[in-house]
């Protein structure tokens, strides 16, 4: 019983931080625990992966060892706070929303993630110059992989 009702308050943070950001989904995976929280279709879902699909599950950080390399826990990167699609600039043949070397202000936009085909924004949670952009245009991108680091 102890884990449901850690399950429910998890999802209930979900729920929140889904309204504060105005994301449409978001999505935390444990290996053992995966819960998805989204405004279209059921308000909240929650999986819980079986054990034999959890290797699956592993095996994809696993095959980008790369990653290491490019932001994963630098104190400046900006993720990904759902799944879906980044795109560099408000439509095809539009001007980028940043570039490298770009200075950057709070609540600025830096990207748009397509999921479930509603666009959303990824803004800057803090001022800056960008000196890195992760992802390339029209690139899929998962739950909190590095997009770009801000210093």
């Amino acid at each position: 019983m102890a884990t449901k009702s850690f399950d429910a308050d998890l999802v209930r943070s979900l729920a929140e931080l889904l309204d504060q950001t105005n994301l449409t989904e978001i999505e935390y995976d444990t290996g053992s625990v995966r819960i998805r929280v989204a405004r279209q279709g059921l308000p909240m879902a929650v999986h819980h992966a079986l054990p034999a699909a959890a290797p699956a599950v592993v095996a994809a950080p696993v095959a980008q060892p790369a990653a290491a390399d490019d932001g994963v826990g630098h104190p400046g990167a900006v993720t990904s706070p759902m799944v879906g699609v980044a795109y560099l600039s408000p439509e095809p043949g539009a001007a980028k929303f940043i570039d490298v070397g770009s200075t950057v202000s709070e609540g600025q936009t830096l990207m748009l993630i397509e999921a479930m085909k509603t666009f959303n924004p990824i803004r800057a949670p803090r001022g800056g110059k960008v000196t890195r952009i992760l992802v390339t245009d029209n690139q899929p991108v998962e739950f909190g992989e590095p997009l770009v680091i801000i210093e």
